[in-house]
């Protein structure tokens, strides 16, 4: 995709359309990635938390997805720091986060998660146990952790939170059962189709929907990268595809969000739809893209040291008004600048900033 000199940026205004889906409503339809951040000592939100959701709710936002914080099992997490979502203490700390964003004039849905057997983080984990996965848990296990997400739901909107999202994405558990290399399971959770391989994220879709009920958005995260396997792909065709998302729609999905490195890739061969843009052409329900949006360099590289320049949003809003996506998840731009919406909105594109690896550190 060839850049845009922020100088000369397209006309923005369909970002900042409104948008409405059940009990939902946003002002634009601007998402906050969600971001692990390591900064909840005895992983509970601290006042720290807060004030870093908060500021990017002031900065116009218009739905916030929280890091991934986990559910309530045993092995679930393989980083320290990371936010529980269940417990006293955790609870009252996500229930200050959900308080000060609605202040500020903002929406916000946890994105939960359980990591599977995810590799161990050099820091090192918040527990000893044994990571959990595919080829470890027990059908109780399988059905104890499907019930571990609807319990994590039912508490976030007990709590307040405008939707729900769930993490399906990147290697981790849900992925883990998607992925025939790590689910080789031989009982009902197992297959040799996706179609067969879905059952464990039905569950979840449908313990979440039940907790929750009809009219509170659910959000599932889904990619066809893995780490260190950036070109695989869960589903090769589309009709592969619709084996994959029909039956997830079908059990309580409202909205998909689909991650990629660079948000402008085809998906298949014959059209230029990214993943969001196929996801919604099968599903009909509405999607939200990700990947490298404002910047011309993705994630990958950043870990690697790259720097990453602002650009141009044109090309994001063609396919917006085409109706590819519905909405569209911004990651590090937002962690340099909790204000990047509202300068996108207003025209200051002179002021954003570039990011560089010192960026993922930073928490403000």
């Amino acid at each position: 995709m060839t850049s845009e000199h922020p100088e000369k940026s397209a006309d923005v205004s369909a970002l900042f359309k409104p948008f409405q889906l059940k009990g939902l409503t946003l002002k634009n339809r601007f998402v906050m990635a969600p971001m692990t951040r390591q900064r909840s000592p005895g992983n509970a939100p601290s006042e720290l938390n807060v004030e870093y959701y908060a500021r990017r709710a002031a900065g116009g936002v218009g739905l916030i997805l929280s890091e991934g914080t986990v559910v309530e099992r045993p092995g679930k997490l393989h980083y320290r720091d990371v936010p529980h979502f269940y417990g006293e203490q955790a609870l009252d700390g996500w229930k200050k986060v959900i308080d000060r964003v609605h202040a500020e004039g903002g929406k916000m849905a946890p994105q939960l998660w359980h990591v599977g057997l995810a590799h161990r983080n050099g820091n090192g984990l918040e527990q000893p146990a044994d990571l959990e996965g595919p080829a470890n848990m027990s059908r109780e296990d399988v059905q104890a952790t499907v019930r571990a997400f609807g319990k994590a739901a039912a508490d976030a909107k007990r709590l307040g939170f405008d939707a729900i999202e769930i993490h399906g994405a990147h290697g981790y558990l849900i992925d883990q059962f998607f992925y025939e290399v790590t689910n080789q399971r031989t009982d009902e959770y197992g297959g040799k189709t996706i179609g067969e391989r879905n059952r464990f994220a039905v569950e979840v879709l449908r313990s979440v929907r039940e907790a929750v009920g009809p009219e509170m958005v659910v959000i599932l995260r889904l990619s066809q990268w893995k780490v260190g396997a950036y070109d695989f792909k869960i589903a090769k065709t589309p009709n592969e595809m619709e084996q994959w998302l029909l039956p997830l729609a079908e059990a309580g999905a409202d909205v998909f969000h689909l991650s990629q490195r660079h948000f402008w890739d085809p998906e298949f061969p014959g059209s230029d739809l990214n993943t969001a843009g196929w996801a919604k052409k099968i599903t009909g329900k509405p999607t939200i893209t990700v990947g490298s949006v404002g910047l011309d360099g993705d994630f990958v590289g950043a870990f690697a040291g790259e720097s990453s320049g602002p650009q141009g949003l044109g090309e994001l809003v063609r396919r917006l008004e085409r109706g590819d996506f519905d909405l569209v998840a911004v990651g590090r731009s937002l962690l340099d600048d909790p204000a990047w919406v509202e300068k996108i909105r207003t025209g200051r594109t002179s002021e954003l900033k570039r990011f560089t690896k010192e960026s993922l550190g930073q928490y403000f």
